[in-house]
Order: C-alpha cells, then sequence, then structure tokens
C-alpha cells in the first residue's frame, strides 16, 4: 500500500477528510475525474467576478462548530440570501413571508395573511399531505402553489407534485413577518475569493490527480491505499449490480453581457412551467456590497439554470429520495458492507441523500473520525 487514504472525488466532502487525514500525518491521495478541485462548489473568475460554475452555493449554519471550521480556509462575506421569483410579469419576494403575501392578496397585517391561508386550507380539505402538492397547499394555500411552487417543482423534479413526496416542501421555510432572508440560520455568507481557495487550502499536503477517472484503473488504485472514500454514485461503484438509482441532472448556460447589472439580484426563480429553465443567477451579486462595488464593473456575467432528466454518462446533481430509490440504496449499502467494507462512501451521491455544505461538514468531520 502506497497510500493511507485513497480519496475519489475532490469535493467538499473529501476536502474534510483530506484535511483531517493529513494533519493526522496520513499519506493521502486524491483523483478527480474533473479539470478541477472543489467539485460542484468550484467557483471560476470570469471578467474578474467569482461564478458558481456548478449552480449557487451560499453557505449557512446553526452550527457555530461548522461555521469556526468552514472561517479557517476563508473570510466570509456579508451575503444574505433573498431570491425572488417571476411568475409571468409578477414579482414576489422569497421565502413565502409578508412581502409575498402583500403582493400576492394586499393584505397588510400577519392576521390577514394567515386568515387567507386558512381559507384556502380549509377549502381544500387537506388533513394528512400524501403528496408535495397536498403538502404546499396544506403550507401556503392554493394561490401560492399555483403561481410560486407548481410550475418551478415539476421542472426542477421531471414528475407531477403529486407524484413526489410531502418532505421536498417542508425545506422551503415560510414566515409571518417582513423578512425576506432565506435561511434562518444565524451564519450565513460567501467565501472572499470564492469556494476554490477554501478547497485548495483543504487538500494541501494531499497529493492530487486530476482529470483521472477511478473506473478506468480501479483495480490499481483498490490496490495503492489501505481504505478509500468514494463520493460518487453508489450504484456506479458497484456496477448497477442491484439496478439504478434515479438522479437529476442540471445544465447550465453562462454569458457574459454588456450592461453593470442585469435582473437585481443574485437569484430570481422563474415559477412558470412554460419558461425551460428554473432560475437565472448574476454572480457579481453574491459580493456583499454589490450595488456599491460590483455593478461599477460594466460587464456581468448569468446564468441560465435548467434541470434535465439524468442518464448514464451525465453529471448527477440530486437523489430521487422516495421510497423506491431510498429502498434501492440501503440494498447498495447492505452490499458495500458484505463486499467492500474498507471503502467509506461519502458525499450527496456516496450516502444518496440532499445534502447542505454545513451537513456534508458534519458527516465528514463523523465519517473522518471513524476512519
Amino acid at each position: 500500500m502506497k497510500y493511507d487514504l485513497l480519496l475519489v472525488g475532490a469535493g467538499l466532502y473529501s476536502g474534510v477528510i483530506a484535511n483531517k487525514a493529513v494533519k493526522s500525518g496520513k499519506k493521502v491521495l486524491v483523483i478527480e475525474r474533473r479539470d478541477h478541485i472543489a467539485g460542484n462548489m468550484y467557483t471560476g473568475k470570469v471578467e474578474n467576478i467569482n461564478v458558481h460554475v456548478y449552480g449557487p452555493h451560499i453557505f449557512h449554519t446553526s452550527d457555530r462548530n461548522v461555521w469556526n471550521y468552514i472561517n479557517q480556509f476563508a473570510d466570509f462575506n456579508r451575503f444574505t440570501n433573498t431570491p425572488v421569483a417571476r411568475y409571468k410579469d409578477e414579482i414576489y419576494n422569497l421565502p413565502f413571508n409578508m412581502n409575498t403575501f402583500s403582493r400576492m392578496w394586499g393584505v397588510k397585517t400577519p392576521d390577514e395573511a394567515r386568515a387567507k391561508i386558512d381559507e384556502q386550507i380549509k377549502a381544500a380539505g387537506i388533513t394528512e399531505p400524501r403528496n408535495l402538492e397536498e403538502q404546499a397547499i396544506s403550507l401556503v394555500g392554493s394561490d401560492i402553489y399555483e403561481k410560486l411552487i407548481k410550475g418551478y417543482t415539476e421542472k426542477q423534479w421531471g414528475r407531477k407534485c403529486t407524484e413526489l413526496p410531502a418532505f421536498i416542501i417542508k425545506r422551503l421555510p415560510v414566515r409571518f413577518v417582513y423578512d425576506d432572508n432565506y435561511f434562518n440560520d444565524p451564519y450565513q455568507g460567501i467565501p472572499i475569493g470564492g469556494y476554490t481557495a477554501i478547497a485548495e487550502k483543504m487538500f494541501d499536503g494531499a497529493e492530487i490527480k486530476l482529470n483521472t477517472d477511478y473506473f478506468s484503473d480501479r483495480k490499481s488504485f483498490d490496490e495503492c491505499a489501505d481504505k478509500i472514500v468514494f463520493t460518487g454514485m453508489i450504484d456506479e461503484f458497484f456496477d448497477y449490480e442491484l439496478g439504478e438509482l434515479e438522479y437529476r441532472s442540471l445544465r447550465f448556460e453562462t454569458e457574459v453581457l454588456d450592461k453593470e447589472n442585469y435582473q437585481g439580484s443574485a437569484i430570481v426563480n422563474y415559477t412558470e412551467a412554460s419558461v425551460p429553465y428554473t432560475r437565472v443567477i448574476e454572480h457579481k451579486h453574491f459580493e456583499f456590497g454589490c450595488s456599491q462595488q460590483a455593478v461599477k464593473n460594466p460587464k456581468t456575467v448569468i446564468t441560465h439554470e435548467y434541470p434535465a432528466t439524468w442518464k448514464r454518462g451525465d453529471e448527477p446533481y440530486y437523489p430521487m429520495n422516495d421510497e423506491k430509490n431510498n429502498s434501492l440504496y440501503l440494498e447498495y449499502t447492505k452490499l458495500a458492507q458484505a463486499k467492500r467494507p474498507n471503502v467509506i462512501f461519502g458525499g450527496r451521491l456516496g450516502k444518496y441523500k440532499y445534502l447542505d455544505m454545513d451537513k456534508v461538514i458534519i458527516e465528514a468531520l463523523a465519517d473522518a473520525e471513524r476512519i
């Protein structure tokens, strides 16, 4: 064994483990099939603007220990996520809050908003939500569901809302205050200089091989280290022996515009089903104080984000955590324990679940101790 640890994939999860392993005196090899480290949080420079190449990443957490941990690798700005939603020619604030309700119904007080939502929930007659549509209506009523949730969600997941599990929509905060801060977490921001610099510090001391696919020579890679951390798709690792897990993919179209300010917000969601993309990202607005500084750049960079059905060869972004897929994933974990006990599966794909960045860090730190 030439190395103590082989990390397959150079994203955030691997970065946390690499940092711990190197500090413990371990010899670490990292292989990454892309031509860069940092995984999906990778940021690159375009027109002197930090571009979130694989979609927007806003770091947020309620865990002070996690906040302290990530701050050892970067200073964070004071960015607050306040996205807006566009339905036809109407603009609404997100998350669903008093600004949203006032724009939707002309109400002015929390009591008026609650009364309107309660009226619509009562009319729907929902007692125990069985799917995403019923869950959404039971939270915010039929008007907001039809305008701001249904089209966006069905584009994002490629399924009717009646076919999606109810728990997905529970991630959306609903507030009866005039507060557009999307996250309830007390710690939030964007690393100054972008996320790639964080990854560079995390992987410092490890040997890194880019443009290297584990599956191109897996026998040699399996033999080069005592333990392996695999952050790709667990079903692909076992050559889909038990069947394919389902994922959602994304397609990004990024362009430079000759204007200072395109949409006035970092993120605008397009909630109509007839609009093929789910959102438009204007990257310069992730920089705190952009209204005074970043917009002075005479150019701006925008990205249209298109959801897509995943097929082999595509980049998987989100697991489809319905009952069928979760059951299949559990069978793969049993297979892993029986056949490859020296392999730790991590990250969104290895653990087959949606994880925000702070949760990735929590799980990686725990797995690092286990390793």
